[in-house]
Parts: C-alpha cells; structure tokens; sequence
C-alpha cells in the first residue's frame, strides 16, 4: 500500500480513501531565506511537500471522544 502512495504522489497524483483522508504533492515556490546564525541571505530552491487532508469519518472519529 505505502508504495501505491509513494509512486502515485511522486508523479503528482491525488489518492483519496473516501472518509477516510486524502494525499497530494504540493509544489513550493523558490524563495529568499536567512541563516539564522549569520544573518546571511539565501536562496531556498523550488521543491515538493506533501499535503494530507482528514476525511469526515476520521473527523468525526477524533472529536467524538
């Protein structure tokens, strides 16, 4: 199951279990950064997070008890 998850999100795909949750890959934006223990400016490549969203069964599951 966790290499579905691994192939499918690498590629960019959306895996939903309904209810339950879904993943997705997000894409992150280059931006500027600083060294927090020199001050220094620096540049923070392009990359790739993942995003993973409760489903309403897990949701209700947490906050009934």
């Amino acid at each position: 199951m966790f290499q579905v998850f691994e192939s499918s999100v690498s590629n960019g795909e959306k895996i939903t279990i309904p209810g339950w949750m879904s993943v997705e890959r997000t894409d992150r934006a280059a931006r500027q950064g600083r060294n927090p223990q020199t001050g220094e400016t620096i540049q923070i490549p392009a990359g790739h997070g993942v995003k993973l969203t409760a489903g309403s069964k897990l949701k209700a599951a947490v906050s009934s008890k």
